[in-house]
């Protein structure tokens, strides 16, 4: 089995395989979000896409998120296989090939190997070791396991994926430092909270960011939301879409003295939340503490809330350094990560070198031990009356020899390490030891 070369694009070259392993598809990096969503499989898509994909590919599995969509196959052939994935994907959709085909992205073998353990690690990820992307990848399996779209290749791969995806979590700190603001709000409300299941947050203005960071804050286990908008329309449908609640614009002190977390990104050109209100709310908050998040410029809370006992007010810029900061030590844990991930992908493409010739390996031992049974049965009656201890004596010597000629041409098929087709070495053994079943 030949393992893939890489070419100068990144993308994996292959001579000839038993068979292939590939993945198509496109991400953040790769397509924008307009066309990302128009690709995009739901979760009750899902089932009936991997029935249609069945008909294209030896085993298929399909991982789609937010931010990526990919099609795992097997294939007898990469080019067939790439076109039978486009076939799919353009089918499926009803979408031309020429409106997405640019963005695609294809890794073959050895590519495709070190591609999904990096997704399942986190380090290909929009924010590098985003904890989400493991479980992602372990539902796909799960759907496709179902579904019995996956095979013995596509099975092992994705177990040993999640897997890798695991140590890389254990074995370094690519999950501990947040990598976008968002991520480092819910970090700071973390240390000033604990857990955050009882903490209530407040969004005011609804505004991108604002919604982004309440939303992480939410998927990161805070207990409720509220809302409050200059427009109660536009508070409504935020509170709607996250399971909130909205308030009118003229409440919102009582809003704050109900609410932990305070995340505010108006557009207002002067401070709608003042040192004096922020006080009064301590009181009847009996001084439990407040943590303020002002993604606004300018900005929406006055700096001396920063100076009030349990008022904890981070800006934009307090959030940036936080993140850049974690970004660094986020980009030194990704090294680690590569490295546990080169190591895992070697294990893997060894023990998918040998399925090509473990029918070889069987068929010579076999044909070893008919050959070895048929010459004892030839000579025993001839060596007159022996004792059941020679008998053994005699077996055991006949397997030693057996065992160690064939030691050293089945260890050389196993080995993924001398730059050899294991394939065409078992066609050569097939031919000099008359082995008749095909591999």
């Amino acid at each position: 089995m030949n393992l893939v070369r890489h070419s100068a694009d990144g993308h994996g070259v292959v001579a000839s395989c038993a068979a292939q392993i590939l993945v198509t598809g496109l991400n953040h990096k790769a397509a924008p979000v307009e066309v990302r969503e128009r690709l995009a499989f739901s979760e009750r898509q899902l089932g009936d896409a991997l029935d249609a994909l069945a008909r294209y590919t030896t085993e298929g599995l399909i991982l789609s998120t937010c931010n990526r969509m990919e099609i795992y196959a097997v294939a007898d052939e990469v080019s067939s296989g790439v076109a039978s994935v486009k076939d799919f994907l353009t089918a499926y959709h009803q979408i031309p090939l020429k409106e997405f085909e640019r963005h695609l992205y294809t890794y073959v073998n050895r590519g495709a190997v070190n591609h999904l353990f990096a997704v399942a690690s986190g380090i290909d990820s929009m924010v590098v070791g985003e904890p989400q992307i493991l479980g992602q990848v372990r539902d796909a399996f799960e759907i496709a396991e179902k579904k019995q779209s996956t095979g013995r290749i596509l099975s092992a791969l994705f177990r040993h994926a999640i897997k890798v995806g695991k140590q890389a979590r254990t074995e370094t700190d690519i999950c501990k430092n947040a990598a976008s603001v968002s991520y480092a709000a819910v970090e700071l409300a973390k240390s000033i909270f604990g857990e955050l299941n009882r903490c209530t947050v407040l969004v005011v203005g609804a505004g991108k960011m604002g919604e982004l960071t309440a939303r992480t804050l939410m998927d990161n286990g805070a207990g409720s939301l509220l809302v409050t908008n200059r427009t109660l329309e536009r508070a409504k449908e935020l509170a709607t879409c996250h399971g909130g609640r909205p308030i009118e614009f003229e409440r919102m002190g009582e809003a704050l003295a109900s609410s932990d977390i305070v995340i505010s990104s108006t557009g207002a050109d002067e401070y709608i939340v003042n040192a004096s209100a922020v006080k009064q709310v301590m009181r009847q908050r009996r001084n439990r503490p407040i943590f303020f998040i002002d993604i606004a410029v300018p900005r929406d809370i006055d700096p001396q809330v920063d100076k009030i006992e349990n008022a904890y007010l981070y800006n934009i810029d307090d959030l940036q350094a936080v993140r850049e900061t974690n970004l660094r030590e986020r980009e030194k844990e990704a090294r680690k990560v590569e490295t546990i991930i080169d190591g895992e992908a070697g294990k893997f493409l060894a023990w998918w070198q040998t399925l090509d010739v473990v029918p070889t390996i069987t068929a010579l031992r076999s044909k070893a031990e008919s050959i070895r049974q048929a010459e004892l049965a030839k000579v025993m009656p001839k060596l007159g009356d022996l004792s059941e201890r020679d008998r053994e004596k005699i077996n055991a010597l006949t397997v030693a020899i057996v065992n160690k000629l064939l030691h050293p041409p089945i260890t050389r098929l196993k080995s993924p390490s001398n730059g050899h087709d294991a394939k065409a070495y078992a066609d050569i053994l097939r031919e000099l030891f008359d082995l008749s079943d095909k591999a």
